[in-house]
């Protein structure tokens, strides 16, 4: 994870700071069916040479699923407590997965991995499938699985642990001839993978699918000798290692593998095409041939990570469909903006020319000058205090100061420009009585003027204090549910101070409700002062995320959901905290001081992550070089381990070169556990290292070997050679960091 020092009062530090170490699996008990050859062999040996206790099963047929024998299982287990490990057999079928669970609880006690890899093939054209056929690679490749994995289930639950593997293929995801029985049963396993990560995501139980491409008795007579031998299982073992290790979380995935490369597969949909553009209007078969090129043109595909996103997209084309039938737009907001917006906005939200990845929103000649995404929640606010939509929505008349924002959703759907006359349109969705309060559910959607293409759509819930009772609908379809984050520690926590002035900067941003900044209306609306803007906060919390996994690339923005929990006041400190769960990072976000919690059940979904090295200085005078980053890195990590860096006690001088001028230069101070640009500020460096900006970076990256760099002349040493070899361990750190 990467972590930047920051000279502003802007902490990031990642909260599980382990150093590189061996994976183990001591203390875990593991089933892999079908391991008594190949793969499943594979696996079952791996898991065993790092600690686990292993149940291999296999009911020692061929290919075809001929025949018995308890050879091939008790030869895997006999090789493994040969070399020292623990292991059982179990000849059962994988039919009869009760069975093979119960060996593992009877022999070791408990049951943490299922490894479902067991299978046959009974390849023939669909012409010439029979029943039997069909039936008997449906049972031992989906119903197996099924039946072992939900045998071990409820011990997962009960133990609020569990991981699980299912094995897919190439043929279930893109189609092979004479595989009919073979391909859907393995495309159903993804299916299932998908619907036990959401069941088991909150137990701490992940499901995973591999679709490995290996050497094996199933594939010796169909892939080319040559070709076969470099598909080997050891190839593919890590990579399903990684996938049952405690510390993974990933879930809900399909990871492709072969040769030594592996990579993630997503089902992903077209943007489509809405074949009515009003409900008064019918689709007709010539409507669909007309614009048949739209349906299927996937240059804009993309990819929904539940069925709910997929529910809720629909919903907005109803939506749609309502909203050009009726014209039924409540409010239009037109505003302008420019460069300055932008900058006062990101300045509003706590960016600061201190953080290298802010100056692309404060500086407008900076090379990627860009506006931060939740720039545009501030038309929902703005338009709610320019017009009585709220007001007119509602059976009763209310003071202004009774109205708090409780959710937030917004997604972006183009690339924002940096000027532009955009129009929002508002619509009430829905009005819900909640008891103590009503919920005014807002769609505002906003649109370029110019172009006439729908930048964002966001849905803005206002919650109407002590004005609940009055017998109205408490729920809704409209409603965007937020969702609580894992119940691991977070993986990056981010704070930073905001100012006293915080919320007075805020509100030039357009949002000029009074409670921000009016004692008087403070204490009306039952605050002891002002408090801080819902919005402002939330704007902090997307600046951490971004930095954290996007590099502070806005354009990898694509949606957010946040709930308001409790109010902050300007001054105190916010801590953000971040898990994450593919492309989408949930985040939680407390006041610092007291541990309160302000908004809840909150997540980013982002377009792609980007963990990758940031640039020093956005800025289009290069005056700044990008080795500049990693001595950043560098120095946030001496910070955190002040015991480590003093262990070396030594002063490190490096001359960064571009083109072979010296251009910079960094002192590593590691006797007094500093790092600074320039030369030592006392006494002379131990070692003095000269290289190349482009080079620096290739060797923090790993990307080059610094021995080999010395050899060649890349990178020389003056004084305490010796010493030098000290900095290996420290860039081995940052390289996991950067």
């Amino acid at each position: 994870m990467a972590d930047v020092s920051r000279d502003c009062n802007v902490e990031i530090k990642d909260v599980d700071t382990k150093k590189m170490q061996e994976l183990r699996f001591d203390g875990r008990v593991i089933v892999v069916t079908g391991a008594g050859a190949g793969l499943g062999r594979t696996y079952a040996l791996l898991f065993a040479s790092r600690g686990a206790s292993i149940v291999v099963n296999d009911l020692g047929s061929n290919k075809h699923g001929d025949g018995s024998s308890t050879k091939s299982a008790d030869a895997v287990v006999e090789e493994i407590r040969q070399n020292g490990g623990k292991a059982v057999a179990n000849y059962d079928s994988v039919l009869d997965g009760e069975k093979i669970i119960k060996t593992a609880i009877d022999s070791f006690g408990r049951i943490d991995v299922v490894v479902n890899n067991a299978g046959i093939l009974r390849d023939t054209s669909f012409a010439k499938m029979t029943e039997d056929k069909w039936d008997i690679i449906h049972n031992i490749h989906l119903k197996g699985a099924m039946k072992t994995t939900q045998a071990a289930w409820p011990y997962f639950i009960k133990q609020k642990y569990g991981r699980i593997i299912f094995t897919s293929s190439n043929s279930g995801l893109y189609g092979n001839f004479g595989q009919s029985n073979y391909s859907s049963a393995k495309l159903g396993l993804v299916g299932l993978t998908n619907t036990l990560a959401v069941e088991g995501s909150t137990k701490n139980i992940y499901t995973n699918v591999i679709v490995p491409t290996a050497g094996s008795r199933l594939t010796e007579d169909i892939i080319p000798p040559d070709f076969f031998e470099q598909l080997k299982p050891e190839l593919i073992a890590p990579v399903v290692f990684w996938l049952c290790h405690e510390d993974c979380t990933e879930n809900g995935s399909m990871i492709e593998t072969a040769l030594g490369w592996a990579g993630k597969c997503h089902i992903i949909r077209s943007a489509g095409c809405v074949l009515r553009q009003n409900l008064s209007v019918d689709v007709t078969p010539e409507t669909v041939r007309e614009n048949w090129l739209k349906i299927t043109d996937m240059t804009s595909a993309k990819r929904f990570n539940s069925i709910q996103e997929v529910t809720t997209e629909l919903f907005g084309v109803l939506e749609r469909m309502k909203s050009a039938s009726l014209n039924d737009v409540d409010h239009i907001l037109k505003n302008d903006y420019n460069f300055r917006d932008i900058i006062l906005y990101a300045l509003g939200v706590g960016a600061t020319v201190q953080e290298p990845n802010d100056i692309r929103y404060l500086y407008e000649n900076a090379d990627e000058f860009s506006v931060l995404p939740t720039f545009f929640v501030l038309y929902g606010p703005m338009g709610c205090m320019n017009s009585s939509i709220v007001q007119d929505a509602v059976p009763f008349t209310f003071n202004p100061t009774q109205v708090l924002h409780g959710e937030q959703y917004l997604e972006i759907h183009k690339r924002l420009p940096t000027e532009a006359t955009v129009e929002t349109r508002f619509k009430i969705q829905d009005i819900l009585d909640k008891g103590k309060g009503t919920v005014v559910l807002i769609q505002h959607d906003t649109y370029d003027v110019t172009t006439g293409e729908k930048l964002s759509s966001g849905q803005m819930s206002a919650f109407i204090v002590g004005s609940g009772g009055f017998k109205g609908k408490q729920t809704s379809t409209f409603v965007i549910p937020t969702i609580d984050p894992p119940t691991r520690k977070p993986d990056v926590t981010v704070t930073q101070k905001t100012n006293d002035d915080q919320a007075a900067l805020y509100r030039l941003s357009g949002d000029f409700n009074p409670l921000h900044i009016d004692t008087a209306v403070a204490m009306m609306g039952g605050f002891k002062k002002p408090i801080l803007h819902g919005l402002c906060s939330l704007g902090f919390s997307i600046r951490h995320v971004l930095q954290t996994y996007a590099a502070g690339d806005a354009h990898l923005f694509k949606s957010i959901k946040v709930r308001f929990a409790k109010p902050v006041i300007p001054g105190q400190t916010l801590r953000t905290d971040m898990w994450r769960n593919g492309n989408r990072i949930h985040f939680q976000t407390f006041i610092h001081e007291t541990g309160v919690s302000v908004i809840t059940g909150a997540y980013v979904d982002l377009l792609e992550i980007k963990m990758g090295l940031p640039r020093a200085n956005l800025c289009s005078a290069k005056t700044n070089l990008d080795s500049d980053a990693i001595f950043v890195t560098i120095s946030e990590q001496v910070k955190q381990n002040q015991d480590e860096a003093k262990k070396v006690n030594a002063v490190f001088l490096y001359n960064i070169t571009v083109d072979g001028k010296h251009i910079s230069e960094w002192t590593l101070d590691l006797k007094n556990g500093e790092v600074h640009k320039g030369k030592p500020k006392s006494g002379k460096a131990d070692a003095t290292l000269t290289l190349e900006d482009k080079d620096m970076v290739e060797i923090a990256l790993g990307k080059l070997n610094p021995q080999l760099a010395f050899m060649r002349g890349k990178l020389k040493i003056t004084g305490n050679i010796m010493l030098a070899q000290k900095l290996k361990s420290l860039m081995e750190t940052n390289k996991a960091k950067l």
